[in-house]
């Protein structure tokens, strides 16, 4: 009569186990983020630098393509990831003394913000949006 009951208990035992898992890799995920690097400043400090530097140089047209990016991240992860994108994108920005953020700044800070394991996906979203990126190729290719 009690073996159901147990085999319940385990059951769910191995579930929140697994699922406290799962958020624990995030969290420590996270926590790596926020340490310093070799020069004080962690990886959100300067992703917060480069969003603030180049604030002034977003357009509309600009925004309106990065939030066209950012499409195929899932919701709740959106605003993060549309962050670190935005940095990366202001930062190639800056570096290539550029007034405003234009669409090629887009694709490139794009491209170099997406991890190496993501760009088959990439790849296939850019394709399906029918964005050229072939000045680029070489930055998928390495």
């Amino acid at each position: 009569m009690y073996d159901w009951f147990m085999y319940f208990i385990i059951f769910w035992a191995i579930v929140m186990l697994v699922a406290m898992g799962i958020g624990g890799f995030f969290m420590f995920r996270k926590f790596l983020k926020i340490m310093p690097m070799g020069d004080g400043k962690s990886k959100l400090d300067w992703q917060n630098y480069w969003v603030e530097s180049s604030r002034h140089m977003w357009t509309d047209e600009s925004k309106a393509f990065l939030a066209e990016l950012v499409s195929p991240v899932p919701t709740p992860f959106r605003d993060i990831a549309s962050h670190s994108i935005a940095a990366r994108i202001g930062q190639v920005a800056i570096e290539s003394g550029a007034k405003e953020v234009t669409r090629d700044h887009c694709i490139e800070g794009y491209i170099r913000a997406t991890p190496k394991r993501d760009y088959k996906s990439l790849v296939a979203f850019l394709n399906k949006k029918q964005i050229d990126y072939k000045r680029y190729e070489h930055l998928i290719n390495k």
